[in-house]
């Protein structure tokens, strides 16, 4: 596989091959003068079975705004440079780099495991988020369908749901789903919109749907009644931090009724990645990038506190913090905190249940 840096890939968003951080040897490509064959350009998706024994994972962050979700996949083909989910593929000695975006994993008993969860004794219902760390509408859910199986599951509970996707085509498909669970007051749902920048998109981004065809989504599903918001998501200074303006406008005129934003993060190996990334495409603009970055991080690239992690601090930081709420006044986002019906979970008689008699 590929590893030597700056050599973008087709349809790839990382340019190199970094060892997982667990990993006790490191790897160095060295130039030994003899022959060698010319590298692919491109490399395949493979995709393997994950035998899970759980599928709702837990967490007590208290600047996350759930305290649980399902993630259907891991690894993600979208290919986001910025994603802060690459580290985690380190966990399954493999690299947060091409591998994270080439070697996927599926959990085929996701839906089962799900039920099997849902009905514990005491088990209380609060919404339950989807996406929380990979896509759950990257390409593969077209063939495998998890996501779609997990929905159902949860819509049999009556289980309150978020869900937050840059997979539009694909999430075109279950409009159904998403229209019972609205009936229910039972989802909300987040697009996520980077760039309106298609160029910008191909390489920040490579195999997520368009923007055209995000802002499609919005609009769709605003006019199913669905509650839908965008997700300005990330910023990243003198990148793309001049669009947030015109992606909340867009997003408002298909339909949106919320927005949030999160400023871009570069925990762990993600740091060295986005350098590359940047050097890469935008050589020009790196220098600048990074000092802006480190304006808003206390001097470093990252600063990893609760609280201070998705929006940063210094006058970089507020800057954008009261453009997003000028913009948000103006076009009247987040003026609806409608909350999800929790009270309507309920658990379904299992097959082969005895049914009370009338």
């Amino acid at each position: 596989m590929p590893t030597s840096p700056n050599t973008p890939l087709r349809g790839r968003g990382a340019l190199s091959q970094p060892a997982p951080r667990f990993e006790s040897t490191a790897r160095e490509r060295v130039d030994d003068g003899w022959h060698a064959e010319p590298e692919p350009d491109a490399i395949a998706t493979t995709v393997t079975a994950e035998r899970a024994r759980t599928i709702i994972s837990r967490n007590d962050s208290p600047d996350i705004s759930f305290d649980r979700s399902i993630n259907p996949y891991r690894g993600c083909e979208h290919g986001c440079i910025y994603c802060y989910a690459r580290p985690a593929h380190a966990y399954m000695d493999l690299s947060p780099g091409l591998d994270f975006e080439t070697r996927l994993f599926y959990k085929p008993e996701a839906a089962q495991l799900l039920d099997r969860e849902l009905r514990k004794p005491g088990y209380v219902c609060q919404p339950m988020h989807i996406g929380g760390n990979t896509d759950p509408y990257q390409p593969i859910e077209r063939r495998f369908r998890i996501t779609r199986e997990v929905l159902e599951t949860l819509l049999r509970f009556r289980h309150a749901t978020t869900l937050i996707t840059k997979g539009a085509t694909l999430m075109l498909r279950d409009l159904d789903l998403f229209a019972e669970f609205a009936r229910l007051n039972l989802i909300r749902i987040a697009v996520s919109i980077t760039s309106l920048d298609d160029s910008l998109k191909r390489t920040l981004e490579p195999r997520t749907s368009s923007p055209a065809a995000r802002l499609k989504l919005i609009a769709e599903l605003t006019a199913r009644g669905i509650p839908t918001s965008v997700m300005a998501a990330p910023l990243i200074p003198f990148i793309n931090d001049a669009e947030l303006e015109d992606i909340l406008e867009a997003a408002a005129a298909a339909g949106a009724t919320g927005a949030h934003y999160v400023m871009l993060r570069l925990p762990l190996e993600i740091n060295g990645l986005f350098r590359e990334w940047l050097q890469t495409h935008h050589p020009l603009k790196a220098d600048h990038v990074m000092s802006l970055v480190q304006q808003m991080r206390g001097g470093k690239d990252y600063d990893s506190r609760w609280g201070i992690r998705q929006k940063g601090t210094g006058d970089y930081a507020s800057l954008i913090a009261r453009r997003f709420a000028l913009a948000c006044r103006r076009l009247r986002l987040n003026e609806q905190h409608r909350r999800l019906d929790t009270s309507a979970f309920r658990v379904p008689p299992a097959s082969g249940d005895q049914l009370a008699l009338i």
